[in-house]
This record gives structure tokens, C-alpha cells and sequence, in this order.
């Protein structure tokens, strides 16, 4: 329904709309030209159409995103906002026609305050560049997506995403405390606060995050920030199984631990991180698990997960010696997906989160699935938050292997609704998601959120196409 009252802009028209866009933008931030705006048509997730935008804009000030949006809205123009194209459930694709909004010039952080503990920056600021930024007043923003060095802070507000720290520190939502948003129609709103604490109204900062651009513009965010943490030591344990693996998170959750971090890394992981970039990673293990504390003295946390990981039938663990052996393990685990990648050329890859306690029967699901299939299928994890992401490797000129991998990619996901989870945990559903959204959330939920896109979008014309 929403789709059916856009159309896109006929040729006679994208000359209209681009004198539009001028009137109130500096002629570099308007790009027309077609290899150019091809650039731009996608993110890089598998598998998910995009179409042809009509022009690309890329504002520098609040007042030209306005501008941007009153136009689409005068013309019906279908608007797709996009950070870092980083995403991996085709959320950021064009769609024929549109305007692609591209928040990256607008990347200036506006204010640090070490005694509100808050930042207020744009969304165009890379995650790595504002985390580098507020440890110079001696305080930490804990979200930190593996791309976090390109990624940028309205991209992961638009996916709501997490990070391998998520396991004691919480994910993106949790350290948005308020916004500014331009509607579809031009308009500013504010939404929450910058206070500790404030519950007037309606939580619509909450709304806004992980929506993916359907229902306004991002424009500039204010995040909570804690003290900086003392630096963290990692341990590294090995297993014979991934169940063996999952049972030592079990313990360690159950025993009441509060690691800074706790991934895993399957087999097929393990041997693509060594291919890759030669880390000398045990590839004679089944499952390697990284738990790290970042307390001021982590070695009794240290040795009693440890202890847990040996009474699950670790086969060795390693306690790292300092701070930059430490690193090397982490780099090793957010090469992950680039390393699977490397293995066939293309991936799919998933984001399904389950139950901790279920988290060894998602293991052994994929590792059948990838059997049935005939497929290779690496897995990582944040563990200690459940969040899966198995990644199927395949040849993309390969038909045959293709419909493998999507047939494969659909029986994760339904394995994950089975275990009583969610089909993305942090990536967002996209364009690649949008069927199994309503199978999870079900048809009133559908209804109801239909219902709020119509309020703040009642053309239509924001991100059209993605969600449901």
C-alpha cells in the first residue's frame, strides 16, 4: 500500500527535481551523475534488489536535509537515507528514482561533556572517531560494531546495532538519550532529553532507533557516556565441540560473571581468520571462546571463567599476558566476516539472536543446515548475548550454490524463531528480512506498525520498500 503511492520521477521530471534540489543546496551536494549515483544504490548484503536513484544529495547543515525533504514531499519523491552503506540487510538501497540522502558530510561532533556524561554529534561521525574522541575527556561509548571504524552513528541508530561489548554495556538504544529528526514533510522534532533521567511522554527516541530510516532523517543525536574503563585483558579457551563452547557460556552467565566481552568463533571461523591474515589462531579446535574483563584487576575474574571453561571440557586455556595481546585476539574476531567472505567471494550473512540457553542448539541447527545443503557455513557469536551470526559462503555465479545459500540462510532463520529468538539482532531487517519480520511479529503486530509509519509518513516516501 505504502509502495503504490510513490512513483517514481519520469525522465521529464528528474531535471525538475534536480533544479529543486539547487534552490536550496550547493551544486556539489548534488550528484547526477549516473555512474556516480550507481555508487550508491546498495549496502553490502547479498541478495537484496536496489534500483536506480535519480539523484544523490549530500547536505552539510540541518536546514538542507529540510530542504531535501520538502521537496521530495512537494514532488513525491521517494527519499533512502544512508550512512556507510556498511549495513548488511539492504536497509540503505536505492530504490528506482529516488533521492539518496547521504548523511556522511554531516560528521561534526558538537559538544563532549565530562560532567553530563553525554556527546551531541551528527550522524555522519564515524563510531571509531567519536569512541577516540570522548576517551580524550576520559570517558568510553561502549556500542562497537565490529565496522566500527567505518560505520557511522546514524547508521547504527537507524539499525539499532550492537557490538562485541554488548554483554555487560548494552547495545546502541541503550546510549541514545535523545534526537533531532527531520519528518518527511520538512519538519524538526526533538525528542527525549539530556538529563540522567526524563520520562515525559512517549519514548519516541526509542521509536526512532533501529527504524531504519522509515519514519525521519536523523539529524543529530545526543548520547550517554560512561567513565572510561580500565583497559581490558582477554582469555582465550578452546574446545572440542561448539557445544562444549556453549555449555562454558552457560556457566559463566549462570555463575553470575559480568564479562566486558565473551565471543565465539567456530571452526570454520577460526581457519578463515588464519587464511586470511596468517593470525596463528588453534585451527585443531571446534570452538574458541574469548572472554574478557575490564575491571581494575581482572585476573581472579580471569581465572575462574577459566575455571568454568575447563569444567565445560576446555581443552587449553590462555590468559592473555598484556593489553596488546589482548588486541590481537579482538582483531582477530572482527576480521571474522571479511576472512568468511574471502572463502567463496560472497556471503550470506545472518543475525539471528536465541536464548543464551539455547545458543548450543543454534550451533548444531547450522551445522546441519550446512550439511543438508552442501554448503560451508562459518559461525560467530556474541556469545554472551545469544546473537548469532552464521555466514554462508557461496559462489554468486553459481546458480545452483546460490539457491542453496538462500534456501539455507531462510532455514537459520526459522531455526532461530524455533529456539524462541529473533531473526536480527542488531543488522535489522531491511529489505533481506521483510517476509520473516512478519512471520515473527505477526499480523497485528504488522498492523500496528504499518499504522505508526502512517503518522509520521503518510506518503510514503521514507525508505520505501524496507521493514514490512
Amino acid at each position: 500500500m505504502i509502495m503504490s503511492r510513490i512513483e517514481a520521477p519520469r525522465d521529464e521530471h528528474t531535471g525538475n527535481l534536480t533544479d529543486r534540489l539547487l534552490a536550496g543546496l550547493p551544486a556539489e551536494a548534488v550528484l547526477t551523475d549516473p555512474d556516480i549515483t550507481a555508487s550508491y544504490a546498495n549496502d553490502m548484503a547479498s541478495f537484496c534488489p536496489a534500483g536506480a536513484p535519480a539523484v544523490v544529495v549530500l547536505p552539510r547543515t540541518v536546514e538542507q536535509v529540510q530542504h531535501v525533504m520538502r521537496t521530495a514531499t512537494e514532488l513525491r519523491v521517494p527519499v533512502v537515507p544512508q550512512g556507510a552503506r556498511s549495513g548488511l540487510s539492504g536497509g540503505a538501497n536505492a530504490t528506482d528514482g529516488c533521492i539518496v540522502l547521504s548523511l556522511t558530510k554531516m560528521d561534526r561532533i558538537l559538544e563532549i561533556s565530562p560532567v553530563d556524561r553525554i556527546a551531541v554529534v551528527e550522524p555522519g561521525v564515524i563510531n571509531a572517531a567519536l569512541s577516540r574522541a570522548v576517551e580524550e575527556h576520559g570517558l568510553y561509548y561502549p556500542p562497537d560494531p565490529s565496522s566500527w571504524e567505518m560505520c557511522t552513528i546514524g547508521g547504527n541508530i537507524g539499525t539499532g546495532s550492537g557490538g562485541l561489548c554488548c554483554v555487560k554495556y548494552g547495545v546502541t538504544a541503550e546510549y541514545v538519550l535523545g534526537l533531532e529528526v527531520v519528518l518527511a514533510d520538512g519538519r524538526l522534532m526533538s525528542t527525549g532529553r539530556r538529563t540522567a533521567k526524563g520520562v515525559a511522554g512517549y519514548d519516541l527516541t526509542r521509536l526512532f532507533v533501529g527504524s531504519e530510516g522509515s519514519l525521519g532523517i536523523v539529524v543529530r543525536a545526543v548520547l550517554g557516556l560512561r567513565p572510561k574503563p580500565p583497559q581490558q585483558l582477554v582469555l582465550a579457551a578452546e574446545f572440542g565441540s561448539a557445544a562444549a563452547a556453549c555449555d562454558a557460556v552457560c556457566r559463566i552467565m549462570e555463575g553470575g560473571h559480568v564479562p566486558s566481552l565473551l565471543e565465539l568463533m567456530d571452526r570454520t571461523t577460526v581457519k578463515a581468520v588464519n587464511d586470511l591474515a596468517h593470525m596463528g589462531l588453534p585451527e585443531t579446535t571446534e570452538a574458541l571462546l574469548l572472554a574478557a574483563f575490564d575491571t581494575p584487576d581482572p585476573t581472579p575474574d580471569l581465572a575462574a571463567v577459566g575455571a568454568l571453561c575447563e569444567a565445560a571440557g576446555a581443552s587449553q586455556v590462555v590468559p592473555a599476558e598484556d593489553a596488546a595481546e589482548s588486541e590481537l585476539l579482538l582483531q582477530a574476531r572482527r576480521l571474522s566476516l571479511t576472512a568468511l567472505e574471502a572463502v567463496k567471494g560472497t556471503t550470506m550473512i545472518d543475525d539471528v539472536c536465541v536464548p543464551r540457553s539455547k545458543l548450543g542448539a543454534m550451533l548444531e541447527g547450522v551445522e546441519q543446515i550446512a550439511a543438508k545443503f552442501g554448503l560451508t557455513i562459518g559461525v560467530c557469536a556474541h556469545a554472551g548475548d545469544g546473537n548469532t551470526h552464521p555466514t554462508v559462503c557461496f559462489d554468486a555465479q553459481d546458480p545452483d550454490e546460490s539457491r542453496r545459500a538462500r534456501e539455507s540462510f531462510d532455514e537459520i532463520m526459522a531455526l532461530g524463531l524455533e529456539l524462541g529468538g529473533t531473526i536480527t539482532g542488531e543488522h535489522g531487517v531491511g529489505v533481506l528480512k521483510k517476509e520473516w519480520l512478519a512471520r515473527e511479529i505477526g499480523p497485528v503486530g504488522v498492523e500496528m506498525q504499518r499504522a505508526v509509519k502512517q503518522v509520521f509518513d503518510p506518503l510514503g516516501i521514507l525508505n520505501p520498500g524496507k521493514l514490512f
